[in-house]
């Protein structure tokens, strides 16, 4: 008898587990050339940042999962490694999660980020946006998805599969190209 609940449990445990581990909400990310949806979020250091602050400049509004996760962090070094390319191409950067400025004021703190990093608590920008939010038992968080926006404001170009080590130069040269 032991044995049979053990493994009614376990058969539990794990079609639980599967069934949490692939809940999430996809959409398709917002098509290039349509406006880019306007916004305004707080960050780690300002009350509020909208779209519109920055009208003429090239945005790379990158959406990322966590705070302090391996993944992030390394993508997150690489943008403020490359800052001052971005400054020369006419470009910010700014990073979206579902986290609170008070976890995004700490993760710039220890981590020496210089650029905004944007609280999307209630996911409203990643769904005007289209970005996939994954919900998991305790966390629920955004995919890794890029939206670069061009200074007349429109959607430029999209990434929906990032590789966090190699994304800044990826998002970098597109720019380049398109500044031709």
């Amino acid at each position: 008898m032991k044995r049979s609940a053990i493994l009614a449990a376990s058969a539990v445990l794990l079609a639980g587990t599967f069934v949490f581990a692939t809940r999430s909400h996809a959409a398709d990310l917002v098509a290039a050339g349509t406006p880019a949806p306007a916004f305004t979020l707080p960050s780690q250091d300002t009350p509020a940042v909208s779209l519109s602050d920055y009208k003429g400049k090239w945005v790379v509004l990158y959406f990322y999962p966590k705070d302090k996760t391996q993944g992030c962090t390394i993508e997150a070094h690489n943008f403020q490694r490359d800052l001052d390319k971005y400054k020369a191409l006419n470009a910010v950067v700014l990073g979206v999660s579902l986290d609170s400025a008070e976890s995004h004021r700490s993760f710039c703190s220890k981590e020496s980020l210089t650029f905004k990093l944007l609280a999307d608590t209630d996911h409203k920008v990643g769904d005007a946006y289209g970005v996939t939010v994954h919900d998991m038992p305790g966390i629920k968080f955004e995919a890794r998805q890029t939206i670069l926006i061009s200074p007349s404001g429109k959607v430029a170009k999209t990434w929906d599969k990032v590789d966090p080590a190699v994304h800044s130069e990826e998002v970098l040269a597109a720019i380049s190209s398109m500044k031709k």
